[in-house]
């Protein structure tokens, strides 16, 4: 039996400005975006070549959900990201005013920082030292 991650839904009050920030960021492109005859959009995006693994933004339809938006996981990681170059991506994110919770730290196994998304996620870029 074969099981695999396929999205991680995250909450979003605007489709296209949270996929701006993950592409300008994080270099994500999009895998999926239609519109269904109810109105519902479906954006998936990708941090990878890998078109089965990704994000699914969802914007919030309701009260309960725009409370949720950026608070999915009460402060903690919502997403970890992996990068071959975790300096670079540090120093790049920076340029682009991406608020830095917590600054690069180097450990033997790794090198990481925390920052937040444009609606206050917390992220984790995590570099993996072999």
């Amino acid at each position: 039996m074969k099981v695999s991650l396929g999205r991680v839904i995250l909450l979003v009050e605007d489709y296209d400005k949270a996929f701006d920030f993950y592409r300008k960021n994080f270099f994500c492109r999009k895998l999926y975006d239609e519109t269904m005859p109810d109105g519902q959009r479906y954006v998936h995006i990708g941090f990878s070549d890998n078109t089965t693994v990704g994000l699914w933004l969802l914007k919030a339809d309701d009260a309960t959900q725009s409370e949720r938006i950026g608070h999915q996981t009460g402060g903690q990681p919502t997403i970890v990201i992996y990068t071959d170059n975790c300096e670079d991506l540090y120093h790049y994110v920076k340029t682009n005013t991406v608020e830095i919770i917590e600054g690069l730290t180097v450990t033997p196994e790794s090198k990481f920082f925390h920052c937040k998304d444009l609606y206050g996620n917390r992220l984790t870029v995590v570099e993996v030292l072999h």
